[in-house]
């Protein structure tokens, strides 16, 4: 590892200092986490805003590790203008990815509020809960064994409609934190940059070259956020999205060759 360089030093103050003031001062999440683009609580600054709030120290120290790991060489290479402006727009880009695709997601949800909210069933309401919230479906298991029994009950379709709408408003309540789209950006770089670079990882009983090692990272998490299991609170997407803004901002970088270096 090489020396912590003047931005990769100010960055990780930063994120040290933001999330001590945000876990022991005052609650900045509320405000400043990258909420829902259908919330009624999401402002556009937040795209920024959230790169520096964490969910807990392992969060903190996991994001924090590797950008002290592979940051300060790219911060060598390209200068701290450059490198300061890759990190924000891969973290910028890995919000907006995540952002778009809960956009979509959180719309075809409001489309399923709305077809159920018209005709309330026992079926409709069993199969919304098992597609859009699987935890509180085992969690309402006993109400909906009573909806069928009384299908016609004007308390439990009434309650059954408010139900659908609370899992609704819940997702739009569901904020996102954290620097690792970024560091995922940094990652990719390193990997394009110094693909032939060995690394030793903990857990891996021999060295792997640094594309290889992207590569792998990049596969998984596209898997993982395809399966978008819901017991799964990783934003896979906001991963994707770093990579894939590092990858496009360094391909544009270099049809600059005056200025690349």
């Amino acid at each position: 590892m090489l020396a912590i360089t003047p931005t990769v030093r100010n960055l990780l103050i930063l994120n040290i200092l933001f999330y001590f003031i945000d876990s022991s001062v005052f609650n900045l999440k509320g405000q400043f986490a990258l909420m829902p683009v259908m919330s009624p609580d999401f402002h556009i600054f937040q795209f920024v805003s959230y790169m520096f709030l964490h969910g807990g120290i392992g969060h903190l120290f996991s994001n924090m590790f590797g950008l002290i790991m592979f940051g300060p060489l790219l911060e060598r290479v390209w200068g701290p203008k450059r490198f300061l402006i890759f990190y924000f727009v891969t973290g910028i880009g890995a919000g907006l990815l995540f952002s778009g695709i809960g956009l979509y997601e959180n719309w075809q949800l409001a489309k399923a509020v709305e077809i159920y909210t018209q005709n309330p069933t026992p079926d409709g309401f069993a199969d919304f809960l098992s597609k859009h919230a699987e935890a509180y479906y085992e969690y309402r298991l006993q109400f909906v064994n009573d909806f069928e029994v009384n299908p016609t009950n004007s308390m439990y379709i009434q309650q059954s409609i408010r139900d659908v709408q609370d899992v609704y408003q819940s997702m739009l309540s569901i904020p996102m934190v954290g620097a690792s789209g970024a560091i995922f950006g940094i990652l990719m770089a390193f990997g394009l940059l110094f693909p032939n670079t060995e690394l030793f990882l903990l857990f891996v009983p021999f060295p792997i070259k640094a594309k290889y090692f992207v590569a792998f990272y990049g596969l998984f998490e596209l898997y993982s956020g395809i399966q978008n299991a819901q017991s799964d609170n990783v934003a896979h997407f906001a991963h994707i999205g770093g990579m894939l803004f590092a990858y496009i901002l360094l391909r544009y970088w270099g049809t600059q060759k005056s200025n690349f270096y």
